[in-house]
């Protein structure tokens, strides 16, 4: 094969997992016609449609969900191969490709990553924001960061972060207008600012927990999102309750401008997990950002 084909390949890769020409252009490096050019001409040469376009979208074909699951691990294979160098260098250097949710970007890799980049000048982390549980190898990842309950258990996980917990909050003057829950099942006669996960579609169920008993509740109320921080901006302007992280609502709770309530029946779980395929030898890029998050 030759090396022309083989950039176009790998091209066509980085199409099928972003689903989009400017998303894997701007990935590549190259102009989103370029690419769209490319890519008809490698469709072209192998007489088959690779990539189903419409006006907003595009998806691989069957044949290039095929040829996808075919080229993941031969491309994830060079990609190793070329960071193994890295053991031959005095410091690590490399890519690290992580995919997580909003949440953990905006809060723990906001607060732990430029300090490993500075630290690290060789090593570049490429981050995907996306809500959605996803196949870390047919996409090409080396590794994902998730809550422990949704780590897949055939991978290696390694715990970066301390137990967490979700509180029901909401602005004083809305519990005094509408009274204060003494059991969550009394959520549901509230307006209550729900999320809605992008990967599955579905609203995010209220989970709660107390001496063993379990309870999964699903809300309503005026505002529906999937950003937390607009969730919780729309508590704070006492539009209703919020089910939040702790560490988001500490200091306006701790400052009065949000109340909360059900407190026994917010009980702690497993925190932020690193996870990656289970395999003898781990990129030193990847093994350098394991150390340094969870130290």
């Amino acid at each position: 094969m030759t090396r022309h084909n083989l950039n176009d390949l790998a091209a066509f890769a980085v199409v099928a997992r972003t689903r989009s020409f400017t998303a894997a252009a701007a990935e590549l490096g190259v102009s989103p016609s370029a690419l769209s050019h490319a890519m008809r001409a490698l469709e072209e040469r192998l007489g088959l449609r690779l990539l189903a376009r419409t006006t907003r979208s595009v998806a691989p074909t069957e044949a290039g969900t095929a040829l996808l699951d075919r080229l993941a691990p031969a491309l994830a294979q060079i990609d190793a191969g070329v960071e193994a160098l890295s053991d031959w260098r005095d410091t690590p250097a490399g890519t690290v490709r992580l995919t997580t949710f909003h949440w953990i970007a905006s809060t723990l890799l906001a607060r732990r990553l430029p300090g490993f980049l500075t630290r690290h000048p060789g090593i570049t982390v490429e981050v995907t924001v996306d809500d959605g549980l996803r196949d870390i190898v047919a996409l090409g990842f080396d590794a994902g960061i998730r809550l422990g309950e949704s780590v897949q258990r055939d991978m290696i996980a390694v715990r970066i972060g301390p137990p967490l917990r979700t509180v029901v909050v909401a602005t004083p003057g809305y519990w005094d207008a509408h009274g204060r829950p003494d059991h969550p099942r009394d959520l549901l006669g509230h307006a209550c600012i729900a999320y809605r996960n992008l990967g599955s579609g579905t609203l995010m169920p209220w989970e709660f927990e107390k001496e063993g008993r379990a309870l999964r509740l699903q809300v309503r109320g005026p505002l529906v999102c999937d950003s937390s921080d607009l969730a919780l901006a729309a508590v704070r302007e006492g539009c209703g309750v919020g089910w939040v992280m702790e560490e988001d609502a500490t200091g306006a709770i701790a400052s009065g401008q949000l109340e909360q309530v059900l407190g026994d029946w917010s009980q702690p779980y497993p925190g932020a997990f690193l996870y990656h395929p289970s395999r003898r030898q781990v990129p030193p890029p990847l093994q350098t950002l394991i150390a340094d998050l969870r130290s």
